[in-house]
């Protein structure tokens, strides 16, 4: 899991019981906590290699021959980043397992370096799937209007913007010693653990936000391209619609079922400071541990769901595509590429 509460126990700590930190551990299962990150992670892993390589496990000579189109490509780096985050979380559960010690002890160099390396490289990918979830609703926004991709821009944002973000956050609150326990004022405190609060929580809220809104925009596109050019909207077009919007719906409930514990984490704690609900927050780290490594089998049943059905409404909106005369090509949407007609503006009322 991504979360700068967990990156806080990579300092160093003095081990006395009036330490935040360590009376959380002492109520905290470290073991079954991380069995569950074990699990969850795994599962993420098996999910993104799926996302990564659906036709060529299922049908090799079909995956030879399979365009990789424009919304197939944000889908296949969103899966990267998917499996390369899960494989951080499975790291260093599996350490944390078998050395029985989530916080290291306060003189342990080791510990706090390898700690603060998994927790930059865990956050570092889950921020870079956060974008290109938004990016993959812009672009199917722009595809949907007509306009071309920018392949570039999104990497470079993509990439970029979250290595900017993680080594911030993370500078601040390890250097120069990994000391964020016991701070001797609130503004010390406020200073050193809040940049990193902001590095995680601020792009999670921004894709919340922005993405139902984008869908909201692409749904309305898709009824005004499948029904103005016949100037009629029967009941398949409809179905075309309504599972173009269904797909958009559960896109968005995938993303706020695997982040929004992450937020309820950090309004509750900054929240809550001096007086924190230990077994609630605890019960929340849980869920986070099963949600952020389950996005990516997640992902993988929105995003493919309607690219794989070659009998349903895959199938329904080719049809569509040869009524409009436009091409029959794959696009990041049911497997077609949405319309992309030259509408003449309306005549003045």
């Amino acid at each position: 899991m991504s979360d700068p509460t967990i990156q806080t126990f990579c300092c160093h700590h003095t081990g006395s019981k009036e330490d935040l930190a360590v009376k959380i551990m002492d109520e905290f299962n470290t073991e079954s906590y991380n069995i569950v990150c074990l699990v969850s992670s795994t599962i993420g892993i098996l999910g993104s290699i799926y996302q990564i390589f659906p036709c060529k496990i299922s049908n090799p000579d079909r995956f030879q021959n399979m365009p990789v189109t424009r919304g197939r490509h944000i889908i296949i780096w969103l899966a990267v980043a998917d499996l390369l985050a899960s494989l951080g979380v499975l790291m260093r559960s599996s350490l944390w397992l078998r050395y029985k010690s989530i916080m290291p002890l306060p003189d342990d160099e080791t510990s706090v370096l390898f700690c603060s390396i998994t927790s930059a490289w865990t956050q570092y990918f889950y921020t870079a799937t956060w974008f290109w979830t938004l990016f993959y609703a812009i672009d199917t926004l722009q595809t949907i209007k007509g306009r071309d991709s920018h392949p570039l821009l999104y990497h470079s944002i993509a990439w970029g913007v979250p290595a900017a973000t993680t080594a911030v956050g993370l500078s601040i609150l390890y250097i120069p010693n990994a000391t964020c326990h016991n701070l001797k004022t609130v503004t010390n405190a406020f200073f050193r653990i809040l940049p990193n609060y902001c590095a995680t929580y601020v792009p999670i809220a921004m894709v919340m936000i922005v993405n139902p809104i984008l869908y909201i925009l692409a749904g309305k596109g898709v009824e005004v391209s499948v029904s103005l050019p016949l100037a009629q909207f029967t009941s398949k077009e409809r179905k075309v619609v309504d599972a173009l919007k269904l797909k958009f719906f559960l896109i968005n409930v995938v993303f706020y079922m695997c982040w929004l514990p992450n937020l309820i984490n950090g309004i509750m704690i900054w929240t809550m400071w001096f007086n924190m609900p230990v077994k609630i927050i605890i019960s929340v780290w849980y869920i986070m541990a099963l949600m952020n490594p389950m996005q990516a089998l997640l992902n993988a049943l929105v995003y493919r769901k309607w690219q794989t059905n070659g009998k349903g409404y895959r199938s329904m909106f080719s049809t569509i595509h040869k009524q409009l005369n436009l091409h029959n090509e794959l696009s990041p949407l049911l497997g077609s590429e949405p319309t992309r007609l030259q509408l003449s503006p309306l005549p003045p009322e």
